[in-house]
């Protein structure tokens, strides 16, 4: 796979990102060209990492869980093993949903998921207790005024 991108591996990437669902023969309909050139270069995309993979995008609150919630996570050490702690940590628990190292003041933001206040103060209680934490800090969310999971991909950028 080359390292740069052409207008149809853009293509490709902005029409899967919409619709991943697609059949090859409909990508490459979409895209403009026959469909064993464009199965080859979805391929050469996932392998070369640009396609991570594919799933369903689920809505939370029908499923359950109404709470939205982020945690502001403080450690009482920054050394590599004690990060690496905490990571291991955070990747076990099921209601965190993303978890971002930050520069700052600030070591971790959680996005978090609830199905309710309740279950989510009995994980704020496990996260407080999580070996190395000095203090968490949330904020419960009120409305999610955006919500793109997909990356920019804009005319032009090919490189």
């Amino acid at each position: 796979m080359p390292t740069r991108l052409d207008r149809i591996d853009l293509k490709i990437l902005k029409e899967l990102q919409d619709d991943g669902r697609m059949t090859n023969v409909e990508l490459a309909r979409r895209v403009g060209i026959s469909a064993p050139p464009c199965l080859r270069r979805v391929r050469a995309l996932e392998e070369a990492g640009f396609i991570k993979g594919y799933r369903g995008l689920l809505d939370e609150k029908l499923l359950g869980y109404e709470v939205t919630v982020f945690a502001m996570v403080h450690l009482n050490s920054q050394a590599d093993a004690d990060l690496a702690a905490f990571e291991d940590f955070v990747r076990k628990q099921p209601f965190v949903r993303e978890c971002w190292m930050l520069s700052g003041e600030i070591d971790f933001i959680l996005k978090c998921v609830a199905p309710d206040l309740r279950s989510f103060q009995a994980f704020v209680g496990e996260l407080t207790a999580a070996p190395n934490v000095r203090n968490v800090k949330t904020s419960l969310t009120l409305k999610n005024s955006k919500d793109a999971p997909m990356v920019p991909l804009e005319p032009g950028q090919a490189g």
